[in-house]
């Protein structure tokens, strides 16, 4: 997502999540893009009106860190920061988000599991359990520096993180990857794992629908 606001809002209207739908969001609402603050914002929103499960991205994961102090502020600023910090200036009630924006990324989980699928931000460890996968794989380590086998658990992967700079969504047998690089004029995808059904916006808004060339398994 990485601040595209208007491109998340009219995603989500595609879509129309509804109460019973789980929704998985995986990582990478701040940096880069105009308004970091109303993507957080939206999604927590979200969280109110479906089975929202948020992941931890990499970026979430340089902002709590420097937040905290555990990490130096201009690495996290030099890696898009830099907009999110004005995206809260803009704010009349900046500061009072910052924080609970920070407390509620603190939630974000760093993988989901269903019976046939799993999704984590960024990569995976295909010969380790989902529970002792390290934080590298699943926040940091992109598909062109380790292009994964299939997982132990059998599972098909969903991740994100490297970006397909064609705007097509990456299939292989044992993951797909949805990162279509939307704040740099790529598209911001949904997928339906249950039925291939995509859903991809620009970041201004402009949708279209489409079926994965290659179909994945249902839910068993």
């Amino acid at each position: 997502m990485h601040g595209c606001l208007e491109a998340l809002e009219a995603l989500l209207q595609a879509i129309a999540p509804q109460p019973d739908d789980l929704v998985v969001t995986l990582g990478d609402y701040i940096d880069r893009g105009p308004d970091s603050c109303g993507v957080v914002e939206r999604l927590r929103l979200l969280a109110s009106q479906c089975q929202l499960v948020p992941l931890l991205g990499n970026h979430e994961e340089m902002m709590l860190s420097t937040l905290d102090g555990r990490a130096p502020r201009g690495w996290w600023l030099s890696h898009g920061g830099e907009a999110t910090q004005k995206s809260y200036d803009r704010q009349a009630e900046g500061p009072r988000l910052l924080q609970e924006h920070r407390e509620w990324l603190a939630t974000c989980r760093e993988y989901h599991e269903t019976d046939s699928w799993f999704f984590t931000h960024a990569n995976y460890v295909a010969s380790e359990p989902l529970i002792s996968q390290p934080a590298e794989a699943l926040r940091w380590q992109s598909l062109a520096e380790h292009f994964p086998g299939r997982h132990m658990s059998g599972k098909r992967a969903v991740v994100g993180h490297t970006a397909q700079r064609s705007g097509e969504v990456l299939w292989t047998q044992q993951l797909v990857c949805i990162d279509t690089h939307c704040y740099a004029g790529g598209w911001l995808t949904g997928l339906e794992v249950t039925s291939g059904r995509l859903w991809q916006v620009s970041r201004g808004g402009r949708l279209r629908e489409r079926q994965a060339a290659v179909p994945p398994p249902g839910e068993r």
